[in-house]
């Protein structure tokens, strides 16, 4: 499909292999670059689902040294870890207990080292999970609250309040947690009563930090020093719109409120105090040349998602309106057009994302059907897809194991482990079925991922067509699109510009232009081939039927000139 299918990327350097000794750094990979990040391609690794090095069943950092040359390979210009840090695994890491150390499930500070030398070496940044809206409830500042009596300086760090009606035994607003379930658990006090209640925007085990406390800033700020010393090259910053909550924790509208979404309006988020906060955290990233930022920011309004990315708050931040579009013409430029849009009064690239940790995978969200032949379509839309992201300015994200087509996988209900199937009374199975391990090799589970066949999330029988290892055999598998896209986005000067213009298509096709490297990239989601405009035709996602363009398939070309 390509015309140049071996891929061979120069610029990066030779393989150094696990067991050498890694190099040590305590800086970022290239200081005197900082502005790598506005059109940089970033893997999403989900540390415990990537590949698992001490057979326990669950990925961790030594996984991702044993496959460090499948990113390489990939051509990936940074990875960004899903959490690490030290946790008891309520929300598989996003309840952390030690914001500086790794959890021993991952390995240690040490492995996290070697990881980031191996990276370096090959050109590979290394950025990591910030989770700092909350911590888990057992970090020991939690445990000194509870032990501490109402009104002590203890519990200012967290948000506890006392309750309303005559005895305290209503909850202090009638918030919502975004994994169900109300936002408030009551606490015990030392003497046994029932006592104050605090807030918890996800998970009990995740109470929410008071940023209205100059020690729970400083902590933070201590936290992002202590990595980047370490030579991390910058963070991606968890539930970044909602580090501060409306002054006084007004009531919601509960008629809005569901399950893993939120409005602009809902005072639990998006709060204008938030902003103080991302410029101390960017002040402190400064202090790094070369290290960035980007924020979960869900916010639809584009004025005030801009508001996030001014030169002195994050560097980027994650617009998730392609990964929401549906496969239609209109949906896909809207998004895109929407996306652009988002960050051109402020100056800032946009990011592009089609999935992660937390949303349907791609191949499984175009499939119109469950059939054989439906999933078959996803598959080859989620291809096309890819070379709409890849094409546009800006940053693109790429969740581990898209490069190989993998789909959603439905589990049964014993196996969930999101704690959003309990906490929404069994009604929202969660986000494990996006989760499931990468396959790596072989013919049946657990594919190489590892040693131990009881894998922390079941893996299907039949994704042995779906491994690396058979994928790296077939010079038209999906794994190969990506090797090869990627590698013409990092060689070609047809992908500079910060804009596109859109061109004239056929109904049920897009089409636009790089400007002013002239790529043009052209999407067709109808139903019968479509004539591609003149030009040198540098990748298509399907194979041309007669030189047309398939249904389902994108193209990239070079205007003859």
């Amino acid at each position: 499909m390509s015309q140049t299918p071996n891929i061979v990327r120069s610029a990066r350097p030779n393989v150094v292999r696990r067991g050498a000794p890694a190099p040590r750094t305590n800086t970022q990979l290239d200081p005197g670059d900082d502005r790598w990040w506005r059109n940089a391609v970033v893997y999403q690794i989900y540390p415990r689902s990537f590949a698992d090095s001490d057979g326990d069943g669950v990925g961790d950092l030594g996984g991702i040294i044993d496959k460090i040359g499948h990113l390489e390979l990939l051509g990936v210009d940074a990875i960004w870890l899903s959490p690490v840090m030290r946790s008891p695994m309520a929300d598989h890491g996003y309840d952390v207990s030690d914001p500086r150390d790794i959890d021993p499930l991952f390995g240690d500070l040490a492995a996290l080292d070697e990881l980031i030398g191996q990276a370096h070496a090959r050109e590979i940044r290394v950025a990591m999970d910030l989770v700092p809206n909350h911590t888990s409830d057992r970090h020991p500042w939690f445990a000194d609250a509870l032990a501490a009596a109402p009104g002590d300086p203890q519990r200012s760090r967290y948000y506890f309040r006392d309750g309303r009606g005559p005895d305290g035994s209503l909850p202090p607003n009638n918030w919502v947690s975004v994994f169900g379930g109300p936002a408030w658990t009551r606490v015990t006090e030392a003497d046994g009563r029932p006592g104050q209640w605090y807030l918890h925007l996800f998970a009990p085990e995740q109470p929410d930090l008071n940023f209205e406390n100059p020690e729970v800033v400083a902590d933070l700020e201590r936290t992002l020093r202590f990595w980047l010393d370490r030579g991390i090259d910058g963070f991606r910053i968890d539930v970044a719109h909602g580090l501060a909550k409306a002054p006084g924790l007004p009531d919601m509208d509960l008629a809005s409120a569901r399950v893993l979404r939120h409005t602009d309006s809902d005072p639990r988020f998006n709060n204008p105090q938030v902003h103080p906060i991302h410029r101390r955290i960017r002040a402190v990233v400064d202090e790094y040349p070369g290290a960035f930022t980007v924020g979960e920011i869900w916010v639809d309004d584009n004025s005030q998602f801009a508001a996030y990315l001014r030169p002195d708050e994050l560097h980027l931040g994650f617009n998730f309106r392609l990964a929401m579009a549906a496969f239609t013409v209109e949906e896909i430029r809207g998004a895109i057009d929407n996306s652009l849009a988002a960050v051109a009064a402020v100056g800032a690239p946009p990011t592009w994302a089609l999935s992660n940790h937390d949303v349907y995978r791609e191949a499984t969200r175009y499939a119109p059907d469950d059939s054989a032949a439906g999933r078959a379509i996803g598959v080859d839309r989620a291809r096309a897809m890819l070379l709409v992201e890849l094409a546009l300015p800006g940053t693109a994200f790429i969740y581990n194991g898209a490069e190989l087509g993998l789909p959603n996988v439905e589990l049964p209900d014993e196996a969930l482990q999101d704690p959003v199937w309990e906490r929404s009374g069994r009604t929202a199975r969660g986000r494990d079925g996006c989760r499931i391990p990468i396959p790596w090799e072989g013919v049946a589970p657990p594919f190489g991922f590892s040693t131990n066949p009881h894998t922390w999330l079941p893996m299907p029988a039949d994704w042995s067509a779906l491994t690396v290892e058979k994928q790296m055999e077939d010079v038209y598998s999906t794994l190969a699109l990506y090797r090869a896209a990627i590698d013409l986005r990092f060689r070609r000067d047809e992908f500079s510009g910060e804009t596109i213009e859109w061109y004239g298509a056929p109904a049920g096709c897009l089409a636009f232009r790089r400007s002013p490297g002239h790529l043009v990239c052209v999407l067709n989601t109808a139903e019968d081939a479509i004539t591609l405009p003149p030009g040198e035709v540098l990748l298509v996602s399907q194979p041309l039927v007669d030189g047309r363009l398939a249904a389902n398939a994108a193209a990239w070309l070079v205007p003859h000139r």
